[in-house]
């Protein structure tokens, strides 16, 4: 690795950690499209900035991706959002990244310069992106549906959790379901959808533009759509509860897919730790000092779920 990383190109491998970096901002851009208050306005960038920043922070440093609850926290910590309603709102971003992974990844696994000899590599592959791009189409129907007609959904919530639990505690998750269809409010609004959908496309090819820089600085043979594939395998590989930063998780998806391109598996796992740990930094180190302007402590985000009002 360390041969790897000395042939490597410094310039480009700098310019595809800050490339990278760039997504964070991006996401929250697209974040204050998605979540409005009570009455529809926009919330200020900056909490909302701090909120990512402090997210994807605890996802490199929290295990079990708690950086999606502790973004929801700091959010409803700075701004007057209900807790549940800013989880919705990312929940509706996943969805959105989950479809744009595989629209941007299926094209190019079926591009033509992709070896014949990696065919049978392939099948799986496509196979994967199939199933992933169901489960979020479906997760979507979904959300449409409770969004546009939530009142028996909600009505129905409210019975199985009556049915189950105490009365204290059911009367919480009858507020938290509120919340979260709070939450999907962006899915009403065809104008805000589709700006949502528009960011998203943005920010993955951006972030699709820094593994293929990185192609480019590590000298490796291969095409530029195949950033396209190595962000959808990875994506989906780290989509489940992990390790803190998903450090395991990246590599193996890095490997499988630059050995579809006929990369060597030394080269590639070498590849996939110097972009992982480089890009691991810019974004930890920001999410600290989110963390230390939004007046949270580190220690609050592993109990973020537990404490947070719905």
């Amino acid at each position: 690795m360390l041969a790897h990383l000395r042939a490597a190109d410094p310039a480009l491998f700098a310019a595809s950690i800050a490339v990278a970096t760039l997504t964070f901002p991006l996401r929250t851009v697209r974040w204050r499209v998605i979540l409005r208050d009570a009455a529809g306005r926009r919330f200020p960038w900056v909490p909302l900035w701090h909120a990512t920043a402090v997210g994807f922070m605890a996802n490199n440093l929290l295990p079990v991706r708690a950086g999606e609850v502790a973004r929801a926290y700091v959010a409803r910590r700075q701004l007057p959002v209900r807790f549940g309603t800013a989880l919705a709102s990312i929940a509706v971003e996943r969805v959105l990244d989950g479809l744009t992974m595989v629209g941007l990844m299926v094209p190019a696994l079926a591009a033509l310069s992709v070896p014949r000899a990696a065919a049978a590599e392939r099948a799986p592959l496509s196979s994967i992106a199939a199933g992933a791009a169901a489960l979020f189409a479906a997760a979507l129907v979904l959300a449409l549906l409770v969004v546009h007609r939530p009142a028996p959904w909600l009505a129905g919530w409210r019975r199985a959790t009556r049915a189950l639990l105490p009365a204290a505690a059911a009367d919480r998750l009858g507020h938290v379901g509120d919340a979260m269809v709070a939450g999907l409010a962006v899915l009403r609004s065809p104008q805000r959808f589709a700006a949502a959908v528009a960011w998203s496309l943005v920010l993955w090819l951006v972030n699709a533009a820094s593994f293929a820089l990185c192609f480019r600085a590590f000298g490796l043979p291969v095409a530029a759509h195949a950033a396209l594939v190595l962000q959808g395998l990875i994506g989906f590989g780290v989509a489940l509860p992990s390790s803190p930063g998903f450090f395991g998780p990246f590599e193996a998806a890095t490997r499988v897919t630059l050995q579809l391109y006929g990369v060597a598996p030394a080269q590639a796992v070498s590849y996939a730790v110097a972009y992982h740990l480089a890009g691991f930094v810019p974004i930890t180190l920001l999410g600290l000092y989110s963390l230390s302007r939004a007046h949270v402590r580190l220690g609050e985000l592993g109990r973020a779920g537990g404490v947070a009002e719905p």
